[in-house]
């Protein structure tokens, strides 16, 4: 695994010790190119194993693939900010009708929508290589096919669900909602970028 900048002149990466691969997700109001990043990337979230419902679920409209900001490879997913923080906060609205631990449950929310507030920008960037890298599949196919076809799925779900429709993948949903919605929201993620 690669974890070169490919735009090294456009900004430094700040790191700390790693823990484990994670899902990250920016915010910026350009997209990656070949030649460079955005020039202000703001952190939103990361999460520890796995690619999160949340995660994929904001970057779910006018979704597509970018250049990776931190692998050099085209593997970044790009998506519609307010369209996707709209469908996850809708969907948490319905999740939380008869969730368990319901005082954690609205920790979690305020905590999400708060960060979403701060940093609301024209386009989540979602850094989702350390995690597809766990499989066999190479990188950029795995990207496409998460484009193509699971993101698509999901939000498919999660607007039937919000629409009264999809009682059974919402019971599955709010059953294991800390492992689809509790991830680490801060500004300062593991990478993080700085502009010089």
């Amino acid at each position: 695994m690669t974890t070169k900048a490919p735009f090294p002149e456009a900004a430094t990466i700040v790191t700390v010790a790693a823990m484990a691969n994670r899902s990250h997700l920016y915010a910026a109001n350009t997209l990656p190119t070949g030649e460079s990043r955005p020039a202000t990337v703001a952190g939103i979230s990361e999460h520890n194993w796995s690619i999160p419902l949340a995660h994929l679920l904001l970057v779910s409209f006018d979704t597509r693939v970018v250049p990776s900001m931190i692998w050099d490879q085209r593997i970044g997913v790009a998506g519609d900010y307010d369209r996707g923080a709209a469908l996850l906060l809708d969907l948490l609205r319905v999740v939380g009708e008869e969730v368990e631990d319901e005082q954690d449950f609205v920790s979690v929310v305020a905590t999400t929508k708060a960060q979403l507030d701060k940093q609301r920008a024209k386009y989540f960037l979602l850094e989702a290589g350390e995690i597809l890298d766990m499989d066999e599949e190479p990188l950029e196919t795995a990207t496409d096919r998460l484009v193509a076809e699971h993101i698509p799925a999901l939000a498919a779900h999660a607007e039937a669900a919000i629409a009264g429709e999809n009682a059974e993948w919402l019971a599955i949903a709010r059953g294991r909602w800390r492992e689809h919605f509790y991830s680490f929201y801060n500004d300062t993620l593991y990478y993080s970028f700085e502009t010089d």
